[in-house]
């Protein structure tokens, strides 16, 4: 039997919650997403409801949801804000793993070092569409490709990327509901949150919830021992960037721009901010450098020319590499098989700047 939100929707209009009302009249119902024999959403506890007396209300929810004919798995995770106790890890029904609550607010303290993780390296950007992921996930790649131990973590929590561009779409397990398993892509350790919720539906969460999601990503996975965590943050200066260095012993930075002037106004912003926060700058990479055509070879500037490599030299910090825009980078992307782990000039680009990394003691 087919199952349908409308069902889903239905069934859990029927569970109560503290207070009057139940899940769907108090709109506490985010990101559901059904698909096949399988329910997956998100409770969002408000503010003036103890957490703890949502457990009961997680398992009525679990057990009528696993009553409708033809549903086979239900994973649920529940937020709560900051001031509400937290509940204790439901039992899974049925060998389901337990599920995982992921965006609460940020727990109190300093830096603190993420176990097993010798470096953590933020690859940022000062605006969005200068290709930052695309160059975290074959960065990545590259590395791992020379022998070292490689973590990626998807930090962009509103527009996560990395798990298309590196082919996965596995739910995480979590043993415990504390823990969270990571996946394994083209020799890299990996997590997003983008494999913890529907990808088509937007995460609405305001800073604190946000700033909390990443502590978790980062302390909550099971890394293992890696020699460098590669963290994709999103473009501009904002709550993540803050809480990474504020949160974590951030080792440094790298900046992607293309050359273009607008892009490195915005550059400049993010190395500001670096510069701000105490954070080193182990160099930048000019994305979209040029356009060579496939057949004459024309090189063309596309976005300018030099605009990066002139920062640099500015600032005082290395060009690692420039990037021409070619095709088989989109595509790669798209794919979920990222350039860097093929052969061909644009994977010797990334195997370039990998090796400098590590020639320079950077990794």
């Amino acid at each position: 039997m087919a199952i349908n939100r409308d069902t889903v929707l239905d069934k859990l209009s029927e569970i109560s919650v503290p207070g009057g009302g139940d899940l769907r009249s108090r709109d506490m119902i985010r990101a559901l997403t059904v698909d096949e024999s399988a329910v997956r959403f998100v409770i969002e506890v408000p503010e003036g409801i103890d957490s703890a007396a949502m457990t009961p209300v997680h398992a009525a929810a679990d057990a009528a949801l696993r009553a409708i004919p033809g549903v086979e798995n239900v994973s649920i995770v529940m937020t709560a804000h900051s001031g509400a106790a937290k509940p204790a890890a439901p039992k899974p029904a049925g060998g389901a793993a337990p599920s995982l609550k992921i965006g609460q607010h940020p727990t109190p303290g300093g830096p603190q070092k993420v176990p097993g993780v010798n470096r953590i390296i933020a690859v940022a950007s000062g605006k969005g569409g200068v290709g930052k992921s695309t160059v975290s996930s074959n960065l990545a790649v590259a590395l791992a490709r020379q022998g070292k131990r490689v973590g990626l973590l998807d930090a962009d929590i509103y527009g996560p990327s990395q798990p298309r561009m590196m082919g996965v779409s596995k739910r995480p397990a979590s043993p415990d509901g504390k823990t969270i398993i990571p996946l394994q892509a083209h020799g890299v350790t990996m997590m997003s949150i983008g494999l913890m919720v529907d990808p088509d539906q937007a995460v609405v969460w305001r800073g604190p919830m946000l700033m909390g999601a990443l502590q978790q990503l980062l302390m909550q996975v099971e890394w293992g021992e890696l020699d460098v965590l590669i963290v994709d943050l999103p473009p501009g200066t904002g709550d993540v960037q803050l809480t990474l260095a504020q949160k974590t012993h951030l080792s440094g930075a790298i900046v992607v721009s293309t050359p273009q002037d607008v892009a490195l106004i915005d550059a400049r912003k993010a190395l500001d901010m670096f510069d701000k926060m105490k954070t080193p700058i182990f160099g930048l990479i000019e994305n979209m450098s040029m356009f060579v055509c496939p057949d004459c070879g024309h090189e063309a500037h596309i976005f300018g020319h030099g605009g990066v490599a002139a920062e640099a030299q500015k600032l005082g910090v290395p060009l690692l590499g420039a990037l021409p825009i070619a095709l088989e980078v989109r595509l790669g992307g798209d794919s979920g098989q990222p350039v860097a782990a093929g052969e061909g000039p644009m994977a010797d680009a990334y195997m370039q700047i990998a090796r400098g990394l590590i020639d320079g003691g950077i990794v």
